[in-house]
C-alpha cells in the first residue's frame, strides 16, 4: 500500500509571482522544473497534448509543493472557500506562530485570525490560517514543545 507522502499539487495561474511567495516570503527551495508535455493520445492529466511546466519547491528532505502551470490548456480563474466541497489546504509546522504571524503580517499577508492558543496536556499549542497569493488555503500550527 501507501509508503510515504510525495508531494502535494497545487494548479497556479502565475507561476513565477507564486514561487516568490513560497520561496522568498515563506522560505521554501525551489528543488527542480519539469516542462511536462503529454502526448497527442493524453497521459495521466486526461488532456491530450497538455503542456505543464511543474515546480517543485519544498524543505530539504521533507514534503514537497508541486506548482503546476498549465499553459495548455489553460486553468481557469477562482478558488474554493476553505469550506467547499474540494477545497485542500497545505499545513506547515513552525516553532514560534507568533513569530510567523508577526513576520508575515509585516510583509503584508493577511490572516483569518489572530493566532488561536489553548492548553494542551502536551503544552501550549498554536493554529491560524491565512491564503497564498492565489487563494490556495494554508495553515500554520505550533505544535506542543516537548
Amino acid at each position: 500500500m501507501v509508503m510515504q507522502f510525495d508531494h502535494t499539487g497545487i494548479v497556479v495561474q502565475d507561476l513565477e509571482a507564486i514561487t516568490e511567495f513560497y520561496v522568498k516570503t515563506l522560505g521554501l527551495v525551489v528543488e527542480r522544473e519539469v516542462d511536462a508535455v503529454a502526448p497527442p493520445s493524453g497521459d495521466h492529466t486526461g488532456f491530450p497534448g497538455a503542456r505543464r511546466t511543474l515546480r517543485f519547491v519544498g524543505i530539504e528532505n521533507n514534503h514537497r509543493i508541486e506548482l503546476v502551470k498549465y499553459h495548455n490548456p489553460p486553468g481557469e480563474d477562482g478558488y474554493l472557500r476553505k469550506n467547499q466541497f474540494g477545497a485542500m489546504h497545505i499545513c506547515f509546522l513552525v516553532e514560534d506562530l507568533r513569530t510567523v504571524f508577526d513576520d508575515l503580517t509585516s510583509k503584508g499577508i493577511k490572516f483569518v485570525t489572530d493566532p488561536i492558543f489553548h492548553d494542551t496536556p502536551e503544552g501550549r499549542r498554536g493554529i491560524i490560517y491565512l491564503q497564498d497569493p492565489e487563494g490556495n488555503w494554508l495553515e500554520f500550527i505550533q505544535p506542543p514543545k516537548k
